[in-house]
């Protein structure tokens, strides 16, 4: 079941994302920036227990994923992560489509990624762009980041149809 994130969501979040950080499989969030954006991320919880993994109420944090606006006619989905024992069950794709609707609800037709796994976010209708080519509000993010200014991520963007 996909969801909003909420406060007791937190620590479960910032584990996952952690985890593939670890590994340079995206980039890390520190608690502080999950608590300032928590509204941006939906999570995915499936029925616990399962072992290794937070239970909370019967549910485990299995996937999470973020939608953040950036300008006018544009977001970023990003964050986007799935416990390994969960890979390969649609779950990535879920949060994806749930963030794309969030994005159209909201007016926006243009959203897109920088991620190490481009050919995930290909397989959902999303094209590479050059990063040349998105708004400089993008990269506030970016003068934070410990690769900045070596970024070696690809960017990929979603257009909804017309």
């Amino acid at each position: 079941m996909i969801r909003d994130a909420r406060m007791g969501d937190v620590k479960a979040i910032y584990d996952l994302l952690k985890h593939y950080s670890e590994k340079d499989l995206l980039l890390g969030r520190s608690l502080s920036s999950l608590y300032d954006q928590l509204r941006d991320f939906k999570v995915y919880v499936a029925q616990g227990p399962k072992p290794g993994y937070l239970e909370k109420e019967g549910e485990i944090l299995v996937g999470v994923g973020a939608l953040h606006v950036c300008w006018e006619n544009l977001a970023e989905i990003r964050s986007l992560a799935i416990a390994d024992a969960f890979q390969g069950e649609g779950i990535g794709r879920k949060i994806v489509d749930a963030c794309l609707a969030e994005a159209e609800a909201l007016g926006i037709n243009r959203v897109f990624t920088l991620t190490y796994q481009p050919g995930f976010f290909q397989k959902l209708g999303f094209i590479d762009v050059d990063k040349g080519e998105l708004p400089h509000k993008v990269w506030s993010d970016c003068i934070h980041c410990p690769k900045f200014p070596d970024c070696n991520e690809e960017a990929l963007i979603w257009e909804k149809p017309a």
